[in-house]
């Protein structure tokens, strides 16, 4: 890729970064050799040369320093725009993922965007990355256009002050930069209706504007679904709090749902070494309600050339207002955190009441399916009490139908009635004896022969005998 394609595409980047650079390079167009050491002066700071590694911290915390403008390789123009390239940035993302001594990583990012070019791709290095290990971002100077689109994609976001800036959600591509010499003559032959529609030799025509502006909305779009993914939120929600170009500063950025709050990057690093799993889910994006506590600052800075700027996401020029910001209290309590992130504690309050009625229809259902015949009060009072657990309620039932039954089998005993007492046992009669037998026989036989009748005295015996034992 020419650098003439890089400058003249389109850009996601703070405008007057973008102007500085556009600047150094109109000289090497007019053929004018770029000194380093001038635009050094010029700019009164030296120009960034080298590429960032990672450095390992204690506790396996990687922290990559990102700064300057993002370009898509490095190469002059990485030095002289004082900026990081999207590839090595890549390349460095997933070597210290990969690095088994490496637990977590922090991204600390100072950079005002860059080339919509390796942007896309280094996100998604990041937002998959992050999955794997977790990735957290820190900025303690700025974060902004395509430095958040990156920046956001890892599971936290976090400014360390009140005026750190983030943000500017946009995309922007210039028209006509293409410093010629003095009565110099470009003809150009075509082929195909939009080969060079927007030809940088010639005036822009009002379909080549409305071309260029089709890319850049889509550019724009693209940006846009990416921060909703990392952001976990829908892209109406990005388009209404955070993607309109703005500059966020500070306390700003978390109400308007772009960072999740304060933290510096040796903080960061500390807690991080501490305990890497609470950065091992992505955080959500929270909107305060009511809007933002002062007014964003936007593009204060106009534009006085003729060249032509296409933008998307641009938002209408503010007037700074100085108001001072308060940082949170690093003390949280639950009436803090309803004043100071009414929207963080509106979420909360409602996932909580949505968990909690979760847990208690599931108790009562866990209660009423133990329930038993002749124990409906006691399964009411146990859903009633709101702490005891279906298997505790399983307990108490079980207990109460064993003293249901044994109450029962008490009271069944108490009403029967009294046994019959036992019939006593049969006293055998007296057997006759021999010497009565004889003499009633006598008695018989004497009676007999009274009456006229003889009866023999054997006759007589038996008879004997029989009257004596029925006796």
């Amino acid at each position: 890729m020419k650098l003439l394609d890089i400058l003249t595409s389109a850009w996601a980047i703070q405008p007057e970064k973008l102007q500085e650079i556009q600047a150094i390079y109109a000289a090497h167009f007019r053929g004018e050799k770029i000194d380093i050491e001038a635009i050094e002066a010029r700019l009164s700071r030296p120009l960034a040369n080298e590429q960032q590694e990672y450095e390992l911290r204690e506790g396996g915390v990687a922290v990559l320093a990102i700064d300057g403008v993002i370009a898509p390789k490095a190469n002059l123009f990485t030095r002289v725009s004082g900026g990081a390239s999207a590839q090595m940035l890549t390349k460095q993302v997933e070597s210290a993922i990969a690095d088994p001594r490496v637990r977590s990583m922090v991204l600390a990012i100072d950079s005002p965007g860059g080339s919509v070019f390796g942007t896309p791709e280094l996100a998604a290095a990041i937002h998959e990355l992050s999955s794997v290990k977790p990735i957290v971002a820190v900025s303690e100077g700025t974060m902004a256009s395509a430095a958040y689109w990156f920046g956001s994609a890892a599971n936290a976001v976090f400014v360390s002050g009140p005026t750190v800036q983030v943000g500017s959600i946009g995309v922007v591509a210039t028209h006509d930069y293409s410093p010629r010499a003095p009565g110099a003559l470009t003809t150009e032959i075509t082929a195909g209706r939009y080969k060079r529609i927007a030809s940088s030799t010639a005036p822009l025509s009002e379909e080549g504007k409305a071309y260029m502006q089709a890319q850049v909305d889509h550019i724009y779009s693209v940006f846009v679904d990416a921060v909703a993914e990392h952001r976990g939120v829908k892209a109406d929600d990005v388009l209404e709090h955070m993607a309109d170009g703005r500059v966020f500063i500070g306390r700003q950025a978390i109400e308007a749902g772009l960072v999740d709050g304060v933290s510096t990057v040796d903080a960061t690093v500390e807690k991080l070494a501490s305990n890497p799993s609470q950065f091992s889910k992505r955080r959500k994006a929270v909107f305060a309600l009511g809007g933002l506590s002062v007014a964003g600052a936007g593009d204060a800075t106009g534009h006085d050339s003729t060249e032509t700027v296409l933008s998307a996401g641009d938002a209408p020029n503010h007037t700074p207002t100085e108001k001072e910001i308060s940082m949170p209290d690093p003390t949280i309590s639950r009436e803090s955190l309803e004043r100071d992130h009414a929207a963080l504690f509106a979420q909360m309050r409602s996932e909580f009441i949505t968990a909690g009625a979760t847990a208690e229809r599931e108790r009562i259902l866990g209660i009423e399916a133990h329930s038993m015949p002749g124990h409906e009060a006691l399964i009411a009072a146990l859903k009633a009490d709101g702490k005891t657990n279906p298997d505790q309620a399983a307990a108490q039932v079980l207990a109460a139908e064993k003293g249901k039954l044994k109450t029962t089998a008490a009271a069944l005993a108490a009403d029967a009635p009294a046994p019959v007492p036992a019939a006593a046992e049969p006293v055998p009669a007296a057997k006759p004896q021999a010497g009565d037998i004889a003499a009633r026989a006598s008695a018989i036989v004497a009676e007999a022969k009274t009456a006229g009748r003889e009866v023999s005295f054997a006759a007589a015996a038996a008879q004997a005998a029989r009257e004596l034992a029925a006796q």
